[in-house]
């Protein structure tokens, strides 16, 4: 059965301390190694890169788009952690005829923050996940928003063709944390930037570009492409996980914002 955040209580009464779990989710997979669940984690994609003890011991079951089904159920797991964005929905689908599957839907910080406390509580690591989302307000404390300039943003995901994000999006509302203000807010999802468009974007010399780490690996050669249009236009490279993955991850967005603005001042 699939079960989400919101019906995340049904899902205790299956769940003890020797349950397996798979986890899906690169971000969630971090989390749970930061919750303490080293025994009863026992599958991971090819993309759960953190921590780099797991990825070198724990059983890896293909990607997040390709999911190793009978190498998934041939571990027997008691659960598997998905997320809505990044798995396919038909595997979760047949994955849950089997396995009790968690599907998270996170968009927000305050979803990622909601999730980390449900998550913590189903697996019996409530006081783990209280300490992480409290340490993660006390950071914002120290800086918030309301007290920076607006500074408008194109964040970059991919080229070939350039794309970028919408404002429906986890990236969105993290950029939005720190008060960067992403010029593509009215659009959905993952907008694609024409050639011309993005061209006479960098021309107007107007906002900032943040090159991310992933999932398009960009370089320095990437910038230098982008700067032949404007030489003046400002470029810089980000990392990508900072502002993309919602587990415990979190806990370095506050401070990487705070140098990330500094820079581009």
């Amino acid at each position: 059965m699939i079960y989400t955040i919101d019906n995340i209580d049904q899902l205790k009464a299956s769940i003890g301390e020797d349950t397996g779990i798979v986890s899906l989710v690169p971000s969630l997979t971090e989390l749970l190694f930061d919750l303490g669940l080293d025994k009863q984690v026992i599958g991971i994609t090819k993309f759960c890169i953190h921590p780099e003890k797991w990825f070198r011991t724990k059983t890896r079951v293909g990607g997040t788009k390709n999911a190793a089904i009978e190498k998934i159920l041939a571990l027997k797991p008691g659960l598997i952690i998905a997320n809505k964005e990044e798995n396919v929905k038909e595997q979760i689908e047949l994955l849950s005829k089997d396995v009790d599957v968690l599907l998270t839907d996170i968009n927000t910080i305050t979803e990622a923050l909601t999730s980390i406390q449900a998550i913590g509580g189903l697996l019996g690591r409530k006081e783990e996940a209280d300490r992480i989302v409290a340490a993660f307000n006390a950071a914002v404390i120290k800086y918030t928003a309301n007290n920076l300039i607006a500074t408008d943003v194109c964040y970059l995901i991919w080229q070939n063709p350039w794309m970028t994000v919408g404002g429906d999006t986890y990236i969105n509302d993290t950029l939005a944390s720190g008060g960067f203000r992403n010029i593509f807010a009215g659009q959905k999802r993952y907008p694609v930037i024409e050639e011309d468009a993005f061209i006479a974007l960098v021309k107007s010399g107007k906002p900032v570009f943040l090159l991310s780490s992933e999932p398009y690996p960009f370089r320095q050669k990437h910038i230098d492409a982008i700067q032949s249009y404007h030489p003046t236009a400002k470029v810089v490279l980000v990392d990508g996980e900072v502002f993309s993955w919602y587990g415990s991850k979190l806990l370095k967005l506050p401070s990487y914002i705070s140098e990330l603005r500094k820079s581009i001042q």
